[in-house]
């Protein structure tokens, strides 16, 4: 992988060329795994309006194994040259849904701001967007900031599931603010740096190109 696809040791995934793979692989079947478990966490997240302590726990468990193949499906696929087309478009929508489920269903719980939610989905699908939009002019590797906000998405999130009082329930909203804070500086970094990337990616310079020799 050449170099300008790397900052920090991490690739966007997105930006990797597909590999002669199969398409049923060890990454992908991480993938898949995690969409058939975002309907199980949403149910036991939801089970007995929200009130079962046991529901909760369990529900909790789910998200971490879902978020833990988020982590290990695109790490496998890179190191063993296992990219797909298939995998590059359901690994984000993947990501999506088990997020969007889990913000969605606390905010109907009334546990979670409506306006939390809004702002971090929000974020998630436009710059999703964004990444599919411009990845025929280059590529925008994956920042620490990214990481960062994804870290702190998911320790929020896990905060608010597990039915526990106590000083875990006095850090719950700080740490979704930080959460908060990360989404909405990172997006906008991110949207900085889609701009910038068009206006002078080699696409653009030969479309100029073009329309002056014209």
């Amino acid at each position: 992988m050449s170099e300008h696809k790397r900052v920090w040791g991490r690739p966007d995934p997105m930006a990797d060329p597909p590999s002669p793979s199969r398409l049923w692989n060890l990454p992908n079947a991480l993938t898949m795994l995690r969409l058939l478990l975002v309907p199980l966490f949403g149910y036991l997240l939801l089970l007995d309006s929200g009130q079962s302590d046991t529901a909760r726990w369990w529900a909790a468990v789910v998200f971490v194994v879902a978020s833990l193949t988020d982590l290990a499906d695109g790490a496998i696929a890179r190191a063993r040259n296992l990219v797909t087309t298939f995998g590059k478009v359901a690994d984000p929508i993947a990501d999506k849904a088990l997020t969007g489920v889990a913000l969605l269903g606390l905010s109907a719980l009334g546990e979670l701001p409506w306006w939390v939610t809004i702002v971090i989905l929000g974020r998630e699908v436009s710059i999703t967007l964004a990444r599919f939009l411009v990845i025929r002019h280059g590529v925008i590797p994956a920042s620490r900031g990214g990481k960062a906000k994804t870290v702190a998405q998911m320790a929020a999130i896990l905060l608010y599931i597990i039915p526990v009082a106590g000083w875990v329930a006095d850090v719950r909203w700080p740490v979704m603010l930080i959460a908060v804070f990360l989404t909405v500086l990172t997006g906008l970094d991110y949207l900085v740096r889609v701009v910038r990337l068009r206006r002078n990616s080699e696409r653009t310079a030969m479309k100029r190109a073009r329309r002056a020799a014209g």
